[in-house]
């Protein structure tokens, strides 16, 4: 993480290439609510967001319960190397389709969402920073650490809200395979990061990643970022 008195100079986007941002953290610690904040505050026809959830594999080959026994907290779940292409393809100019994940299935959906490039580009996901072809892709690297015991009720909340999962199975996935991914793969992977955001929301913090995007949209250069103390 940068100091109050370290310019970013990772930052490199230019008039011609969308500004990449990579939003990272452990599930649940509040990376959606970032992302949210940027999208409501310059409108979602100027910000792009891929979620790296939607990118799991297609294991159509296994039975629902051979698929409910994988570690979906493992980065080999995901198949990464079509997000980066994905994203590669929206750098350069081009429209993707994005594919959608039934989570109550396990499986990807037989429907895509068509994604158009635009002038900025949130990536997010648990393990954006722990993949390096991923990483370098990214313009300015955002690490969301919030508390693990907020962490495991927002999961409790969601998966059993959106994800049709019940109380016992979210419990038993967190203690089976995600605090242990968590430990193994997103907590090293913040050593990446070129800001970190405490508790899941920080006004200063949202302020600097809002200031570099309407540099961008405003068609300006992108000086380097003083980044603030949190």
């Amino acid at each position: 993480m940068t100091s109050p008195t370290t310019t970013l100079a990772s930052v490199s986007a230019t008039h011609d290439r969308p500004l990449v941002i990579g939003i990272a953290g452990g599930s649940g610690s509040g990376k959606t609510t970032i992302s949210s904040a940027v999208v409501a505050e310059v409108g979602n026809h100027q910000v792009t967001v891929l979620e790296h959830d939607s990118y799991y594999r297609h294991l159509d080959g296994l039975t629902f319960e051979e698929r409910s026994k994988i570690n979906y907290d493992h980065p080999d779940s995901l198949e990464t190397e079509l997000l980066v292409r994905h994203l590669e393809m929206l750098v350069d100019g081009q429209s993707i389709d994005r594919p959608v994940y039934d989570f109550t299935q396990h499986l990807r959906a037989v429907e895509t969402v068509r994604i158009d490039p635009g002038p900025v580009i949130i990536v997010d996901g648990i393990l954006v920073l722990a993949d390096p072809q991923l990483r370098a892709l990214l313009d300015l690297k955002v690490f969301v650490d919030t508390d693990p015991d907020l962490r495991v009720l927002r999961r409790l909340q969601r998966d059993i809200a959106e994800r049709g999962r019940t109380m016992d199975s979210v419990i038993r996935q967190y203690l089976e395979t995600v605090r242990p991914m968590h430990l193994q793969f997103v907590e090293p992977s913040k050593v990446y990061a070129d800001l970190i955001i405490p508790e899941g929301y920080n006004r200063g913090a949202v302020a600097a990643v809002l200031g570099l995007v309407r540099q961008r949209l405003e068609g300006a250069g992108l000086p380097e970022l003083q980044l603030p103390s949190l």
